[in-house]
């Protein structure tokens, strides 16, 4: 007994000593000032590019300023007229449907490329060389180079092959023209997010693939249970950036159809920048605010779908 009750007071003295915290741990972290140095730079210019210019176009936001010259403040009659507009809502709905079909288009192409990229094929250096090539040429001259194909090139095509469906330009048709806008921003969008994918796809270890296999794993369930899970991370990333930019679809647009036929294809990009050169310049500046909120909104509610769901792999 004698040795128990001995034993008692040392082991609660231990159970202090580790329990007690540490000067280390209680020491305030010091910040180095070579880091606000850095910083202030990245700060200031952020503040003077983006931040400031955002709360003065806010502020125009509730004027009737033309850009230049003298204004009045009205309050909220611009947001009033906005929500009045049917040019204004058709260019939300086309943009929002836009955004979402190409999101789709673009990240099922481009994850199927990169599986076939990232097998054992001849010329896979090469391959990927050609198909990145649309990423280094600039949005409006694949525009132009589109237009001419499916303005001339196709229909002539259509005819001669005696295609009715072929034989004139989509281009010029209100119901399919925004097809041929999901098509050329497609083809410029795939290769950065097969980039993404690929890069996804090289860090799934080797020997899941190969102990699937051996359990008799057909090439579809590698797909959907390994494949799959494994890039979920580079499959989110892809999805937010592309759907964000494609928000802001402007120069294929204006290279393409110009919004045409009508304002069929008209983007809110493109309103907003017709109208500050037609001399709605606080009008304009509501739909900005207007299109800042709702992007903001789409963005959380992206990341609050899909928080806690992502995985880059191991």
């Amino acid at each position: 007994m004698s040795v128990q009750t001995s034993s008692v007071p040392r082991i609660e003295e231990d159970r202090a000593a580790t329990s007690s915290p540490s000067p280390a741990r209680t020491t305030r972290h010091r910040v180095d000032p070579i880091y606000y140095l850095f910083l202030f730079p990245a700060l200031a210019i952020f503040t003077l590019a983006i931040t400031l210019p955002a709360v003065i176009g806010f502020f125009y936001s509730f004027t009737n300023s033309v850009g230049f010259g003298d204004f009045e403040f009205i309050g909220l009659r611009n947001y009033i007229a906005l929500f009045q507009d049917p040019n204004i809502l058709h260019a939300y709905l086309f943009t929002l449907g836009f955004a979402l079909v190409t999101v789709i288009v673009v990240n099922a192409i481009a994850f199927a490329l990169a599986v076939a990229l990232t097998a054992r094929i001849r010329f896979q250096t090469a391959l990927r060389t050609i198909f990145v090539i649309p990423m280094v040429i600039s949005g409006i001259i694949i525009a132009f180079v589109f237009k001419f194909l499916f303005a001339n090139s196709l229909p002539a095509l259509g005819q001669t092959l005696g295609l009715g469906v072929l034989s004139e330009s989509i281009l010029a048709d209100e119901n399919l023209a925004w097809i041929a806008v999901v098509i050329v921003t497609a083809w410029s969008a795939i290769p950065g997010a097969m980039l993404i994918y690929i890069a996804g796809l090289v860090t799934i270890p080797a020997e899941l693939y190969e102990a699937a296999a051996i359990d008799g794993a057909s090439g579809r369930q590698r797909l959907m249970r390994i494949t799959l899970p494994m890039v979920s991370g580079f499959i989110l990333i892809n999805t937010i950036l592309g759907f964000k930019g494609f928000l802001n679809a402007y120069d294929v647009i204006v290279g393409l159809t110009d919004g045409g036929p009508g304002t069929a294809t008209t983007s809110i990009a493109m309103s907003i920048f017709k109208g500050f050169g037609g001399g709605d310049y606080g009008y304009q500046m509501a739909n900005a605010a207007v299109f800042f909120v709702i992007t903001v909104i789409l963005a959380g509610i992206q990341l609050r779908l899909t928080a806690g769901k992502a995985s880059f792999g191991a």
